[in-house]
């Protein structure tokens, strides 16, 4: 036991894994007991041929849970046992289906014994508990059905790396940063064009003196993504040049700069940020859409790359 209370909560499937052991290894004993030839794994697949006459594999994995090699394997080794047999079946002969043989059909009056005496040691043993396991069993099941184990260390692994990033303001110290960020993205998936060059060359003078903005993102010491917003006119914003660097992508970093970018714009008065993007690039055009952009047909574009325009409106955000 000490073992998992110096691991905690990180050893949960070692730990369950271990009940499991322990409780298939008594199973394995009490099949002796009542004279039930049948290996513990072999339970669920028997059970469901005792209740009804043929099921195929994919049915019996479909019924208890089981993926379908794993079923299939437990039904040849019954059938090398003799306990299960193979036929097609009668609606569709491409279809293969299982059923109990004589042999197996005998076990039955003796594992209907065991089945009454393991219950009720099993009510007995939830009555000594303070918890009902079964009942959390299957919340916990449902719960993980709902969103995997995986995904929820995923979520919290994406939380726990946002709050890592920092947004900060852009200054000259950083242009050239600025610069590289936006030249990767751009240049990995289209042509750098005239319309760049002259905002990441002249930021200052094409985005800042007009009234934009520009954020970075620094993430350990390194600036790890940039993004600005255009001043367009005095209730509209562009939100141009998002990038982030690829090892820092997954990180949220584009989140953090699209929120702090609708941030100040909303400070600034602002009712409408549109943006231009391309329709190859689906992790940004995904993170516009839960930024709440929304796609729209808008003035021809300055960039040859651009095939989607998509607009936020913040009236109602500001009301």
């Amino acid at each position: 036991m000490d073992f998992y209370h110096q691991t905690g909560k990180m050893a949960l499937g070692s730990r369950l894994r271990r009940l499991s052991e322990r409780l298939t290894e008594d199973a394995a004993k009490l099949f002796v007991l009542y004279d039930v030839a049948l290996d513990p794994k072999w339970f669920p697949v028997f059970y469901v041929l005792s209740h009804q006459a043929t099921a195929s594999i994919t049915e019996i994995a479909q019924i208890i849970g089981h993926t379908h090699p794993s079923v299939s394997q437990i039904i040849k080794e019954m059938k090398k046992k003799g306990l299960v047999a193979i036929d097609k079946s009668a609606a569709d002969a491409r279809v293969s289906v299982a059923s109990l043989t004589d042999a197996g059909k005998a076990l039955l009056p003796n594992i209907e014994t065991q089945y009454l005496d393991v219950t009720q040691a099993v009510e007995s043993l939830l009555s000594e508990t303070r918890h009902d396991l079964w009942k959390a069993i299957e919340e916990v099941e449902f719960l993980l059905t709902e969103k995997s184990f995986l995904t929820r260390v995923q979520e919290i692994r994406k939380v726990r790396e946002r709050q890592q990033v920092e947004i900060i303001d852009y200054s000259p110290e950083f242009h050239d940063d600025f610069k590289r960020l936006n030249y990767e993205w751009i240049e990995q998936y289209f042509t750098l064009e005239d319309t760049d060059r002259h905002s990441l060359d002249y930021p200052d003078e094409k985005i800042l003196k007009p009234g934009g903005h520009i954020f970075m993102a620094r993430l350990n010491g390194e600036m790890v993504g940039a993004c600005a917003l255009i001043k367009r006119d005095d209730s509209t914003f562009e939100l141009a040049k998002m990038a982030v660097t690829e090892p820092a992508r997954g990180r949220g970093v584009g989140w953090l700069l699209g929120r702090a970018a609708i941030a100040e714009a909303q400070g600034l008065g602002a009712k409408t940020i549109y943006l231009e993007s391309n329709t190859a690039l689906e992790p940004a055009i995904k993170l516009y859409q839960k930024l709440g952009f929304r796609k729209i047909i808008g003035p021809p574009s300055p960039y040859a790359r651009c095939n989607i325009q998509m607009e936020l409106k913040l009236v109602a955000d500001r009301e």
